[in-house]
């Protein structure tokens, strides 16, 4: 991987391209997408999406009551639900590629019920290990039933999607899954550690935003495609977008916690400061403050540090250079999923990323 800096600065626009991003093969013929107006993400997506929550619940069903009552905490409809809206658009526009009418085969439905499961008992495993005690504006698991009554239930949840893999009968999707598993604890583990090194340093923090944030998405979609194509240039699309879209997600993520209030995101601000996490605004900002390079190395946990940190950050470019940032990785998105056959999903996709770069919370 190249470094991104340049005399502090990521290189400009014509090479930055070059970066980050995978060198793909030319396979589908290159559509730039339709002028017609761009369908809304949500009301395309609506009818596969509409009672997936009772379903995922049903798939946890159990009749140890606590157990139940700690399994559906989060599934109450009232997150985002952006990574099932991906993958159901992804797999309708996939099918449309594929020659097929747009509905869901069952298969790509349950891909979607599993992507969220597996990211919800991400979530509840990362609030037990930086012991949060706030997730979608209300308590979290372990401040409610305790850490190791989380623990678990993150593990029956896991459990649960892996038997749903099995079912979906395709040995291909189980490896899918099986990699992006493998992609979480290995972030997890890269989010405990970091890089003397400044370039290291932001190699380190883009690989484990992937691993931690967008394998879900890259390999959710991929998940979708193998379903219903056998071209592997095809999945490379999918994944693609999936993985472009999931870095610029965790990048404005990672933004919003510097100019975003708590009431918006519904958890605190600066959380990742507070948590000794470096994030994009920091290791920008650290190019125009080296002061920053030892807080960042002691994981600002001297008295001050944070305040000083997030002082350094808006007296910098941080913010703006990681917007940017997010931005290239968006056009990244747009450029692969620009490349299946137009349809009013593929579009949606488009604009999806457009809502995924501008979004406030």
């Amino acid at each position: 991987v190249q470094t991104i800096y340049n005399n502090g600065h990521l290189t400009p626009p014509h090479s930055f391209s070059m970066l980050y991003f995978s060198n793909l093969p030319r396979c589908c013929r290159k559509t730039v997408h339709s002028d017609a107006k761009l369908k809304d993400p949500f009301t395309l997506a609506q009818k596969d999406l509409t009672n997936l929550y009772d379903d995922i619940r049903k798939e946890l069903f159990v009749s140890k009551e606590e157990l139940k009552s700690l399994c559906d905490y989060y599934f109450d409809g009232k997150g985002k639900a952006i990574r099932p809206l991906i993958v159901v658009l992804m797999a309708r526009a996939l099918n449309i590629h594929s020659n097929r009418s747009g509905d869901l085969i069952p298969g790509q439905r349950h891909v979607a019920m599993i992507t969220e499961m597996i990211h919800t008992a991400s979530l509840v495993h990362d609030d037990v290990i930086d012991g949060s005690d706030k997730r979608r504006g209300k308590s979290t698991i372990n401040e409610v039933w305790g850490e190791k009554k989380a623990i678990l239930a993150g593990d029956f949840i896991l459990s649960v999607a892996s038997m749903a893999m099995a079912r979906i009968g395709n040995n291909t999707v189980v490896k899918v899954f099986a990699q992006v598993i493998e992609d979480l604890v290995r972030g997890e583990f890269m989010q405990l550690g970091s890089k003397e090194n400044e370039n290291e340093r932001f190699k380190h923090y883009l690989e484990k935003t992937f691993k931690k944030t967008a394998s879900l998405i890259a390999n959710s979609c991929k998940a979708v495609s193998v379903l219903v194509n056998s071209d592997p240039e095809v999945h490379e699309i999918a994944y693609q977008y999936g993985r472009n879209v999931g870095i610029a997600f965790q990048l404005v993520d990672d933004v919003l916690d510097f100019t975003s209030g708590t009431n918006q995101l519904g958890k605190p601000s600066a959380a990742d400061l507070k948590l000794g996490l470096a994030t994009g605004p920091v290791l920008f900002a650290c190019q125009q403050f080296p002061e920053l390079h030892s807080m960042i190395m002691r994981r600002f946990s001297l008295k001050g540090d944070i305040e000083r940190a997030w002082q350094f950050v808006f007296q910098s470019d941080g913010v703006q250079q990681t917007e940017y940032l997010a931005k290239r990785y968006g056009q990244e998105a747009v450029r692969q999923i620009s490349r299946l056959r137009p349809s009013a999903e593929r579009d949606a996709l488009i604009s999806l990323t457009e809502m995924v770069l501008t979004r406030d919370k």
